[in-house]
Order: structure tokens, then C-alpha cells, then sequence
């Protein structure tokens, strides 16, 4: 890499890094940019996924103040997480991608609608306080589940997902919530380093300047989003996801 293509990888690695731990979808930064400097799309999305899971981790360094009772809830979760995130590994390494591509925006532009939305789907299934502790229980699990499979097999805007998702069914502030999702996708990015680094080929120079980039991204994100209204920061959510979603149905368009 020449110094050109250092300084993209760092810029995007740090805008990635911010808009992951606010939302999600800062694959859609990194991603292109991999390419640009000449990886083919399939080791540009492995190098991908390796790159930008140290800046999930300075996530949730950054919003560790919001975990803070959520401990039974976040054990009680991994499981899923790890289980479902290793499943969409092996989907992206051994199934053709073009069938999911064409319902990965569906699937990101309803979940920015269902945050949208949230108060009136509330109306619609109840409110969390209304679940029993059992039904609440699974539906969580099952969330983080199918989650997970989403953010091995691609990832873009997984946080978003589980943003949207977990509002439903989590009666927390939403800064709460989002503290939830930086640790699920770091399990998630964890499981999907470990796979991809072992059966997948990365490009470890660009990994080696994407990752630091990401962590400092990372950290000032979730510093950021701890400090923003609980209407803005859903405003932001919600329009990241709607853009993410529109670009990916674009480019799935193209075929």
C-alpha cells in the first residue's frame, strides 16, 4: 500500500469505528474502501469483518457506564450470540451470497422503520412490562440469535437490527440498549475474526491499519452517544439504517 491508500484505510477505519458504536453500517465505509485499494470483494469482506472488530471493543469501553446492571443480561445472552454468528460464517463461506443480498436491504430498512415506529408497534405487540419474564426471556435469545447469523454472514447495519429489535422487547433507555448492542457485536466480530482468520483469506496489512483506526473510532463514538438526548441519538439511528438500506438495495439492483 502506498501512503494514499494508508491515509483512506485510516480515515475510514475512524468514521467506521464512530458510526458502528452510534448505529451501525460502518462496514459501508470500510468495505468500498478495501476494495478501492485492489481487494477482490470476497477477502475484502473477511478483512472487513477482522478489521473493524477492535473498534467494538473500544465500544463498549466507551458505554460500560450503561451496562452497568445489565450483567445477568449480557451472560445470559453470548451464548446466542456466539452460536448464531458462527452459523453465518459458515453460511457466507459455503452457500452463494446473491439470494441473501437481495433481502438484506428489506431487512435493514424494517428495522430502521420498526425504531421509527417504535412507540406505535408498542401499541401494537405491548409493551415490554407486559411480557412474562419467560416469554421475554426467549424472545431475547431468539433475537440475538437471528441476529447473529445476520452479522456473520454480512454484518452491515447489524447494529441497527439490534437496536430496533431490542426496544421492542427491553424496557431500558435507549443509551441502555445501545451499550447492549456494543457488546453483542463484539461477540459477534470476535466469532467472526476467529473463523475468517482460520479458514478465510485476510489481508493482514490492511488489517493492521484499519484496526487502530477503528478503536479510537470506536471509543469517541459510544463517548458520543452517551451524551446525546435520547431522541437525537434514535434520530441518528434511524437514518443511518435508512441510508444503509438504500444503498444496499442500489447496489443489489445492479446484481
Amino acid at each position: 500500500m502506498d501512503v494514499t491508500e494508508i491515509l483512506l484505510l485510516v480515515v475510514a477505519g475512524v468514521a467506521a469505528g464512530a458510526i458502528n458504536a452510534i448505529a451501525g453500517g460502518g462496514s459501508l465505509i470500510t468495505f468500498p474502501s478495501l476494495i478501492t485499494i485492489g481487494l477482490p470483494s470476497v477477502d475484502a469482506n473477511v478483512t472487513n469483518s477482522v478489521s473493524v472488530f477492535p473498534g467494538y471493543l473500544s465500544s463498549v469501553a466507551g458505554s460500560r457506564a450503561d451496562l452497568a446492571g445489565q450483567g445477568r443480561r449480557v451472560r445470559a445472552t453470548i451464548p446466542a450470540a456466539v452460536v448464531g454468528s458462527a452459523a453465518g460464517c459458515a453460511l457466507l463461506l459455503l452457500t452463494p451470497a446473491r439470494a441473501f443480498e437481495l433481502v438484506v436491504p428489506f431487512l435493514v430498512l424494517g428495522a430502521a422503520a420498526t425504531l421509527a415506529f417504535q412507540a406505535r408497534l408498542r401499541a401494537l405487540v405491548g409493551h415490554p412490562r407486559s411480557m412474562s419474564p419467560r416469554r421475554a426471556a426467549v424472545t431475547l435469545q431468539c433475537v440475538v440469535f437471528v441476529g447473529a447469523i445476520y452479522g456473520g454472514y454480512f454484518g452491515a447495519a447489524l447494529g441497527v437490527m439490534y437496536v430496533a429489535a431490542l426496544a421492542l422487547i427491553l424496557d431500558e433507555p435507549l443509551k441502555r440498549i445501545n451499550a447492549l448492542k456494543n457488546v453483542l457485536s463484539a461477540t459477534v466480530g470476535l466469532v467472526t475474526l476467529l473463523v475468517f482468520a482460520a479458514f478465510a483469506r485476510v489481508d493482514w496489512a490492511a488489517v493492521a491499519t484499519l484496526a487502530p483506526a477503528t478503536i479510537i473510532g470506536g471509543y469517541a463514538g459510544a463517548r458520543l452517544a452517551r451524551r446525546l438526548p435520547q431522541r437525537v441519538l434514535k434520530y441518528l439511528i434511524v437514518t443511518f439504517g435508512a441510508t444503509v438500506g438504500l444503498f444496499l438495495f442500489y447496489r443489489a439492483s445492479l446484481g
